[in-house]
């Protein structure tokens, strides 16, 4: 197994931020800047053409953090971030920019890319879990919750369906197709982002996704919008979904 090693560490606003590579996976960890005390532990993943430490990921990050004292990490995913893009990424990402370029839909494009990048990106989040529990401040009783939105749906599904440490997930904004049988494994409790007026995602195609979900509790949070307009309260949602289902307070509205 490929062990964990910290190569920088930074700390403000409460928050300790400390980036760490897992053989050639680069990522980050965020915890509670007050102790290394043993806490519940969120992946999350980020979207496509972002990478770890997206404006995006850094603030629900900290809300995370700040509000139930979680630790929190995030890798860059196949051909994102530090990671070099293979041949293969180059060829999908020229074939999106084409599409957009002429007007065409993107989203045939981006399941197909983005099922790849899954294939790749698990057995990346497998080792990469493995290595964040031999942490003493993690540990491999506490449970794991996954958030991830877009390109983080379509790795995250896969994924939570695969590994049962995960027991609570927050997924949303992605198509169907290539993800409603893998859902259909998942049982544990799920909330799910749609946006109502999404320019790519179909809204029946986003509504069979959240439909294909086994869990005995799961909710769906569909907001006005369009794709990139998610609106921010979401992350305040995660935060309170997330502390009741792994063992935190649910923390006081502001």
């Amino acid at each position: 197994m490929d062990s964990l090693r910290f190569t920088a560490k930074a700390s403000s606003d409460g928050v300790t931020e400390r980036d760490f590579t897992v053989g050639e996976v680069t990522g980050v960890l965020w915890s509670p800047a007050s102790g290394p005390g043993r806490a519940p532990l969120v992946l999350m993943g980020h979207g496509g053409g972002t990478h770890k430490k997206a404006p995006a990921m850094a603030g629900r990050a900290h809300r995370l953090v700040t509000g139930c004292g979680f630790h929190v990490a995030v890798i860059d995913a196949p051909g994102h971030g530090g990671r070099p893009r293979t041949a293969h990424d180059e060829r999908e990402v020229a074939a999106m920019r084409r599409a957009t370029a002429a007007g065409e839909p993107v989203g045939p494009i981006v399941v197909r890319y983005n099922a790849h990048l899954a294939e790749r990106a698990v057995p990346e989040w497998r080792a990469t879990l493995d290595a964040l529990q031999e942490l003493p401040e993690i540990g491999t009783e506490g449970p794991v919750g996954y958030f991830g939105l877009n390109m983080g749906t379509a790795i995250g599904v896969p994924l939570t369906a695969a590994d049962p440490r995960i027991t609570a997930a927050v997924f949303g904004v992605f198509w169907h197709e290539s993800l409603a049988e893998t859902a259909k494994r998942i049982t544990i409790p799920v909330e799910f982002v749609l946006q109502w007026d999404d320019e790519h995602i179909p809204r029946p195609s986003g509504m069979a996704l959240f439909d294909a979900f086994a869990s005995e509790e799961k909710t769906l949070h569909a907001n006005a919008g369009r794709h990139k307009e998610v609106p921010r309260f979401e992350a305040d949602s995660a935060v309170r979904f997330f502390a009741r289902h792994l063992g935190r307070a649910v923390p006081t509205p502001a």
